[in-house]
Protein backbone atom coordinates (compact mmCIF):
# COMPACT_ATOMS: atom_id res chain seq x y z
CA UNK A 1 0.00 0.00 0.00
CA UNK A 2 1.32 3.30 -1.05
CA UNK A 3 2.00 5.63 2.06
CA UNK A 4 1.66 9.71 2.02
CA UNK A 5 4.85 9.97 4.65
CA UNK A 6 7.63 7.65 5.81
CA UNK A 7 5.68 7.51 9.75
CA UNK A 8 1.88 6.31 9.14
CA UNK A 9 -0.49 8.23 11.41
CA UNK A 10 -2.10 3.58 11.31
CA UNK A 11 0.39 0.92 11.81
CA UNK A 12 -0.36 -2.30 12.75
CA UNK A 13 1.56 -5.74 12.51
CA UNK A 14 0.31 -9.68 13.00
CA UNK A 15 -3.11 -7.75 14.15
CA UNK A 16 -5.21 -10.89 15.32
CA UNK A 17 -8.13 -10.61 17.80
CA UNK A 18 -9.63 -14.23 18.65
CA UNK A 19 -13.27 -14.59 20.62
CA UNK A 20 -14.30 -17.48 22.84
CA UNK A 21 -17.24 -19.07 21.22
CA UNK A 22 -18.45 -21.72 24.16
CA UNK A 23 -15.71 -24.52 23.80
CA UNK A 24 -14.31 -23.42 20.82
CA UNK A 25 -12.57 -19.91 19.27
CA UNK A 26 -13.11 -17.71 16.28
CA UNK A 27 -10.70 -15.02 14.85
CA UNK A 28 -12.56 -11.80 14.43
CA UNK A 29 -9.55 -10.82 12.40
CA UNK A 30 -6.04 -12.52 11.51
CA UNK A 31 -2.41 -11.35 11.27
CA UNK A 32 -3.30 -7.75 9.83
CA UNK A 33 -1.00 -5.57 8.38
CA UNK A 34 -1.51 -2.23 7.87
CA UNK A 35 -0.50 1.12 7.45
CA UNK A 36 -2.47 3.99 6.78
CA UNK A 37 -0.99 7.65 6.04
CA UNK A 38 -2.36 10.87 7.01
CA UNK A 39 -5.10 12.14 4.94
CA UNK A 40 -6.40 9.31 3.59
CA UNK A 41 -9.96 8.03 3.20
CA UNK A 42 -9.82 4.23 3.28
CA UNK A 43 -12.70 2.11 2.29
CA UNK A 44 -12.97 -1.02 4.35
CA UNK A 45 -14.78 -3.56 1.98
CA UNK A 46 -16.44 -6.99 3.32
CA UNK A 47 -19.29 -8.88 3.78
CA UNK A 48 -20.95 -9.50 6.86
CA UNK A 49 -18.44 -11.14 9.46
CA UNK A 50 -15.42 -10.61 7.47
CA UNK A 51 -13.70 -8.59 10.45
CA UNK A 52 -14.77 -5.03 9.32
CA UNK A 53 -16.01 -3.94 12.24
CA UNK A 54 -13.62 -5.78 14.66
CA UNK A 55 -10.98 -3.97 12.99
CA UNK A 56 -12.87 -0.23 13.30
CA UNK A 57 -13.16 -1.24 17.11
CA UNK A 58 -9.48 -2.19 17.50
CA UNK A 59 -8.51 1.27 15.45
CA UNK A 60 -10.80 2.79 17.70
CA UNK A 61 -9.65 1.69 21.16
CA UNK A 62 -12.78 0.20 22.22
CA UNK A 63 -11.42 -3.56 22.07
CA UNK A 64 -7.89 -5.24 22.95
CA UNK A 65 -5.81 -7.70 20.31
CA UNK A 66 -5.03 -11.01 21.32
CA UNK A 67 -1.90 -10.46 19.84
CA UNK A 68 0.36 -8.38 17.04
CA UNK A 69 0.78 -4.43 17.53
CA UNK A 70 -1.31 -1.80 16.69
CA UNK A 71 -0.40 2.09 16.72
CA UNK A 72 -2.57 5.16 15.95
CA UNK A 73 -1.22 8.41 15.82
CA UNK A 74 1.55 7.94 17.93
CA UNK A 75 -0.45 5.94 20.57
CA UNK A 76 0.58 2.01 21.78
CA UNK A 77 -2.80 0.69 22.02
CA UNK A 78 -2.61 -2.55 22.56
CA UNK A 79 -0.32 -1.49 25.84
CA UNK A 80 -2.27 1.45 26.65
CA UNK A 81 -3.87 1.68 30.20
CA UNK A 82 -7.69 1.90 30.57
CA UNK A 83 -7.10 5.42 31.57
CA UNK A 84 -5.39 6.28 28.36
CA UNK A 85 -7.55 4.56 26.12
CA UNK A 86 -10.12 6.84 27.45
CA UNK A 87 -8.43 9.84 26.61
CA UNK A 88 -7.71 8.30 23.75
CA UNK A 89 -10.97 7.76 22.50
CA UNK A 90 -11.68 11.40 23.52
CA UNK A 91 -8.97 13.12 21.78
CA UNK A 92 -7.49 11.10 18.46
CA UNK A 93 -10.72 9.34 17.02
CA UNK A 94 -13.92 10.53 16.17
CA UNK A 95 -16.72 7.68 15.57
CA UNK A 96 -19.79 7.56 13.81
CA UNK A 97 -22.28 4.51 13.81
CA UNK A 98 -24.82 2.87 11.55
CA UNK A 99 -27.60 3.30 14.92
CA UNK A 100 -26.42 7.03 15.26
CA UNK A 101 -26.26 6.38 19.12
CA UNK A 102 -27.94 9.48 19.56
CA UNK A 103 -29.62 9.91 23.50
CA UNK A 104 -33.46 10.31 22.77
CA UNK A 105 -33.43 13.10 26.04
CA UNK A 106 -30.97 14.97 24.78
CA UNK A 107 -31.26 17.97 22.18
CA UNK A 108 -29.43 17.62 18.73
CA UNK A 109 -27.01 20.46 20.61
CA UNK A 110 -26.73 18.34 23.66
CA UNK A 111 -25.92 15.37 22.31
CA UNK A 112 -22.84 16.99 19.84
CA UNK A 113 -21.66 18.83 22.62
CA UNK A 114 -21.70 15.71 25.15
CA UNK A 115 -18.18 14.08 24.30
CA UNK A 116 -16.35 17.15 25.20
CA UNK A 117 -18.45 17.97 28.17
CA UNK A 118 -17.34 14.44 29.60
CA UNK A 119 -13.73 15.74 29.16
CA UNK A 120 -14.54 18.39 31.26
CA UNK A 121 -14.66 21.33 29.17
CA UNK A 122 -17.18 23.92 29.66
CA UNK A 123 -20.72 24.38 27.80
CA UNK A 124 -20.09 27.96 26.49
CA UNK A 125 -16.91 26.80 25.11
CA UNK A 126 -18.03 23.97 23.36
CA UNK A 127 -21.32 25.48 22.03
CA UNK A 128 -19.41 27.89 20.15
CA UNK A 129 -17.44 25.55 18.94
CA UNK A 130 -20.03 23.17 17.38
CA UNK A 131 -22.23 26.49 15.89
CA UNK A 132 -19.57 26.27 12.81
CA UNK A 133 -19.99 22.69 11.88
CA UNK A 134 -23.89 22.58 12.84
CA UNK A 135 -23.82 25.57 10.07
CA UNK A 136 -22.07 23.62 7.98
CA UNK A 137 -23.94 20.61 7.65
CA UNK A 138 -27.19 22.27 8.19
CA UNK A 139 -28.14 21.65 11.62
CA UNK A 140 -28.73 25.09 13.21
CA UNK A 141 -32.66 25.32 12.73
CA UNK A 142 -32.35 22.13 14.52
CA UNK A 143 -30.53 22.93 17.66
CA UNK A 144 -32.80 22.66 19.94
CA UNK A 145 -34.61 19.55 18.70
CA UNK A 146 -34.81 15.84 20.36
CA UNK A 147 -33.80 13.03 17.70
CA UNK A 148 -37.36 11.79 17.59
CA UNK A 149 -38.04 14.66 15.64
CA UNK A 150 -35.26 14.59 13.37
CA UNK A 151 -35.34 12.57 9.94
CA UNK A 152 -32.39 9.42 9.41
CA UNK A 153 -29.94 12.27 7.31
CA UNK A 154 -30.50 14.58 10.33
CA UNK A 155 -29.81 12.21 12.85
CA UNK A 156 -26.39 10.88 11.05
CA UNK A 157 -25.53 14.56 10.72
CA UNK A 158 -25.65 15.14 14.32
CA UNK A 159 -23.31 11.83 14.99
CA UNK A 160 -20.72 13.35 12.29
CA UNK A 161 -21.03 16.73 14.50
CA UNK A 162 -20.89 14.65 17.73
CA UNK A 163 -17.32 12.98 16.16
CA UNK A 164 -15.97 16.02 15.34
CA UNK A 165 -16.65 18.07 19.07
CA UNK A 166 -13.07 16.99 20.37
CA UNK A 167 -11.51 17.63 16.82
CA UNK A 168 -9.81 14.35 16.57
CA UNK A 169 -7.21 13.45 13.81
CA UNK A 170 -8.74 10.40 12.62
CA UNK A 171 -12.86 9.68 11.87
CA UNK A 172 -13.94 6.37 12.04
CA UNK A 173 -17.61 5.33 10.41
CA UNK A 174 -19.07 1.97 10.67
CA UNK A 175 -21.54 1.42 7.97
CA UNK A 176 -22.32 4.92 8.38
CA UNK A 177 -25.22 4.63 5.38
CA UNK A 178 -26.79 1.50 6.83
CA UNK A 179 -29.66 3.11 8.12
CA UNK A 180 -30.48 5.46 5.34
CA UNK A 181 -31.63 5.67 1.95
CA UNK A 182 -29.91 6.12 -1.14
CA UNK A 183 -30.16 9.49 -1.29
CA UNK A 184 -28.92 10.09 2.71
CA UNK A 185 -26.60 7.93 1.80
CA UNK A 186 -25.16 9.93 -0.69
CA UNK A 187 -24.85 12.82 1.15
CA UNK A 188 -23.51 11.48 4.14
CA UNK A 189 -20.43 10.10 1.96
CA UNK A 190 -20.23 12.94 0.41
CA UNK A 191 -19.51 15.02 3.60
CA UNK A 192 -16.84 12.52 5.06
CA UNK A 193 -15.28 12.77 1.76
CA UNK A 194 -15.28 17.00 2.34
CA UNK A 195 -14.07 16.32 5.95
CA UNK A 196 -10.96 14.11 4.52
CA UNK A 197 -10.15 16.66 1.61
CA UNK A 198 -11.06 20.20 3.09
CA UNK A 199 -10.48 19.47 6.86
CA UNK A 200 -7.36 17.13 5.90
CA UNK A 201 -9.22 14.65 8.30
CA UNK A 202 -7.89 10.95 8.43
CA UNK A 203 -11.34 8.85 7.35
CA UNK A 204 -11.60 5.30 7.66
CA UNK A 205 -15.34 3.75 5.91
CA UNK A 206 -16.38 0.21 7.23
CA UNK A 207 -19.07 -0.41 4.53
CA UNK A 208 -20.40 -3.33 2.54
CA UNK A 209 -22.12 -0.37 -0.19
CA UNK A 210 -20.75 1.28 -2.87
CA UNK A 211 -21.50 4.45 -2.29
CA UNK A 212 -17.94 5.37 -1.07
CA UNK A 213 -15.71 4.10 -3.48
CA UNK A 214 -15.36 7.09 -5.68
CA UNK A 215 -13.65 8.43 -2.50
CA UNK A 216 -11.66 6.33 -1.90
CA UNK A 217 -7.63 7.01 -2.04
CA UNK A 218 -7.29 3.51 -0.43
CA UNK A 219 -9.91 0.57 -0.91
CA UNK A 220 -8.92 -2.69 1.08
CA UNK A 221 -10.95 -5.66 1.11
CA UNK A 222 -11.62 -7.79 4.17
CA UNK A 223 -12.51 -12.11 3.95
CA UNK A 224 -12.86 -14.33 6.79
CA UNK A 225 -10.96 -11.67 9.21
CA UNK A 226 -7.37 -11.20 6.40
CA UNK A 227 -7.14 -8.50 4.46
CA UNK A 228 -7.45 -10.34 0.88
CA UNK A 229 -6.93 -6.40 -1.60
CA UNK A 230 -5.51 -3.23 -1.08
CA UNK A 231 -5.34 -0.83 -3.51
CA UNK A 232 -4.79 2.83 -4.45
CA UNK A 233 -7.78 4.67 -5.47
CA UNK A 234 -5.41 7.93 -6.25
CA UNK A 235 -5.44 8.96 -9.76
Amino acid sequence: MPNRSDNPIISAEGLTRIYSLGSGEVAGIQDVDLQISKGELVVLKGNSGSGKSTLLALLGGLDRPTRGTITVNGNNLQEASPSQLNEYRRTTVGMIFQSFNLLPTLTVMENICLPALLAGQHYSGVKERALPWMEWLGLTSRAAHFPSQLSGGEMQRTAIVRALINEPAIILADEPTGNLDSRNGQAVMELLAQLNRRFDRTVIIATHSNLADPFATVRICLKDGRITEAAACRA
